[in-house]
């Protein structure tokens, strides 16, 4: 594995984790965790990929967040990212990752072959935070990013009560979901600030694989029906026995999905083969 940093629109470095040969796969990885959130499925892509998981600023090793944090500006750094590879590229996303693949493909849409979007968070009928990001916010003001995490995963990712108090009661769960807290809430923001509606992507011709799990929040597979609706060349590969982490809890089932994608994109005389 070696590491590709280059600057970004802003003038700010961006890294990415490069490992594998073949077409390239830039992978915008979730939420809460680093580009090694992915470890467990990058093995099960490099046999017959290139496999560059970029590292999101927010999350970067030793970053901190600069607000307001916006969808724009994550997107700039996919491109700057993407920039420095060979095409064709397949653009990955999953949760806020997909949002911000889907923003980069918006702004440069031959850029990218084609996207696989592991559930994209976006505000299609109602806002992704609302009134729970402005309390999530406060606790991170107060200096409890427990309480923040807490409202994020009950309230705003949706997952059971129980299953988070019983997550946030054991301390290295706790100190795992909250080492990036104060930077899980402005992902949240900068989904929000999108505002409500996808019609932005009614235009965006890329071959999109969307992939979902059938034991997801619910809203997350709705918002995710909402998007396949509006895109003009989308399909819907459901993950059975999974949910939002997949990545986690069956990382060769979403490496196979992914790569099932990516060479339906990339076979010869599809649509978005180069």
């Amino acid at each position: 594995m070696s590491e590709l940093r280059t600057p970004s629109r802003d003038g700010r470095p961006v890294t990415a984790l490069d490992d594998g040969a073949g077409p390239a796969l830039l992978v915008v990885h979730p939420g809460g965790a680093d580009a090694t959130s992915w470890d467990g499925v990058t093995p099960h892509l490099t046999g017959g990929y290139r496999v560059v998981r970029i590292h999101r600023r927010l999350y970067a090793p030793g970053a901190a967040p600069v607000l307001p944090h916006t969808m724009a500006v994550e997107a700039a750094d996919v491109l700057a990212v993407a920039g420095l590879l060979e095409p064709p590229v397949v653009l990955v996303g999953h949760s806020s990752g997909a949002v911000a693949a889907l923003e980069a493909a918006r702004l440069a849409p031959t850029a990218f072959a084609g996207l696989v979007l592991y559930e994209p968070p976006l505000p299609t009928r109602e806002l992704v935070a609302g009134a729970a990001g402005v309390r999530a916010r406060a606790a991170i003001e107060a200096g409890d990013p427990v309480e923040a995490m807490r409202i994020h995963l009950r309230d705003i990712v949706r997952f059971p009560g129980h299953l988070v108090d019983g997550m946030l009661a054991d301390p290295h769960l706790r100190s795992l979901v909250c080492a990036h807290a104060a930077a899980q809430i402005a992902d949240d923001e900068a989904l929000d600030a999108l505002g409500v509606g996808i019609d932005r992507y009614a235009a965006l011709a890329v071959p999109t694989t969307l992939i979902e799990g059938d034991l997801s929040p619910a809203h997350l597979r709705e918002r995710l029906a909402d998007l396949a609706a509006v895109l003009p060349d989308a399909r819907t590969v459901t993950l059975t026995g999974q949910g939002h982490a997949a990545h986690l809890t069956a990382p060769y089932t979403l490496a196979a999905a992914v790569r099932d994608a990516a060479a339906g994109i990339l076979a010869p005389g599809a649509a978005g083969g180069r």
